[in-house]
């Protein structure tokens, strides 16, 4: 292995998707958002989608990098097992904390979101990768692909009688609505359920394959060739897929896996050029501080929302104020919309930065 450094440009990428998710997150006004800003109500794709998956995708890299690591320092894999499941219960547990906010209504309490579809990734992608090779894990991911798009294309959705795919009425929705204790996030189905957590497991292992082509032996350059071409084909693929199985990131379709997984290795790939090779670390900074705490800097962020967006004064809260009086000042409330969000992933920036600068590392 000739990797041996730590990666800078994966801690950026890293950082900047979780300023991204922030942004994304905590707009100004849910009614006024520019449109790459905001999620895909069903079929296709926007930039907001990407977040997630590339969040995945750099969470696998980082299995691979850390794992191999710790397997030739010849640690036991009892150990590490441990250590894995304890990481993803703690991961889970906070999402569930989140989820729980304001007011820890537990009767509505809803089991999914984005931190416990990480615990549940990192848990099979980490134990997936100390018991395979990287051929199993691509079969392993091949199948799973194959398969999803099997059932969700080709299974007969009970009560209709044929496959169907449309909001809330598909398979995913109705093992959902069977099966997924709690509140569901579109309360007849939820984006994070049962079925599509699978796929979203491919994500996780595109980057431990990711992660395996940069501790190999290649030259650098090399390494970032192939990141870019095997971005660019699972793109191409992913396309020609969702001719037939819809880019659809609710139900985290076969292609929305490829497409977003191809566009994560291209963010990785340029990234590792520009930084790893190159060494230009001009306006990196930002992304190593957001990046060197990223789960926390997740968790502060919807803390912080309590008081930036659900404290009210004068009956409307402080989002709803700041939009709200400089709507009328020249330019659109989309504009200020996105400023609000902005000024909140810089409020987020001040705690990142302090841990940063204090040498605080927090990890679950």
């Amino acid at each position: 292995m000739t990797e041996t450094k730590r990666l800078i440009s994966l801690d950026v990428l890293r950082g900047f998707t979780v300023a991204a998710m922030i942004l994304v997150n905590y707009p100004g006004s849910e009614q006024f958002s520019y449109a790459p800003l905001n999620h895909t109500k069903w079929n296709g794709l926007s930039p907001t989608d990407l977040i997630a998956p590339i969040f995945l995708f750099v969470v696998g890299v980082s299995i691979a990098l850390a794992y191999t690591k710790r397997l030739a320092m010849g640690l036991r894999k009892a150990d590490m097992y441990k250590k894995i499941v304890g990481r993803s219960i703690k991961i889970y547990l906070v999402g569930i904390f989140l989820n729980l906010l304001p007011d820890f209504n537990f009767a509505d309490l809803r089991y999914t979101g984005t931190l416990p579809r990480i615990a549940l990734v990192f848990l099979f992608c980490a134990i997936l990768f100390l018991n395979s090779t990287w051929k199993q894990q691509v079969w392993t991911a091949i199948g799973i692909l194959v398969g999803y798009w099997l059932v969700m294309l080709f299974v007969p959705l009970p009560g209709y009688g044929k496959p169907m795919l449309e909001p809330g009425i598909n398979v995913a929705a109705w093992l959902d609505t069977k099966f997924l204790p709690g509140t569901m996030w579109q309360k007849t189905w939820d984006p994070e359920g049962i079925l599509s957590t699978f796929p979203s497991f491919v994500t996780g292992i595109t980057g431990m394959l990711a992660g395996r082509l940069l501790l190999g032996n290649l030259e650098k350059k090399d390494k970032a060739i192939w990141l870019l071409s095997g971005g660019f084909v699972a793109i191409l693929a992913g396309y020609l897929w969702n001719l037939h199985f819809p880019c659809n990131e609710n139900i985290w379709s076969s292609s929305f896996v490829l497409i977003t997984s191809g566009a994560a290795a291209l963010f990785l790939g340029t990234f590792y050029y520009l930084i790893d090779i190159l060494g230009r670390t001009r306006f990196t900074e930002g992304g190593l501080i957001f990046g060197a705490n990223a789960i926390a800097v997740y968790f502060l962020a919807d803390i912080w929302a309590l008081f930036f967006y659900e404290l009210k004064m004068g009956g409307a809260s402080l989002n709803d104020h700041f939009v709200t009086q400089l709507s009328g000042v020249a330019v659109t409330p989309q504009f200020w919309s996105m400023i609000y969000a902005m000024l909140f992933v810089l409020v987020n920036f001040v705690p990142a930065l302090i841990l940063y600068r204090k040498k605080i590392f927090i990890k679950l």
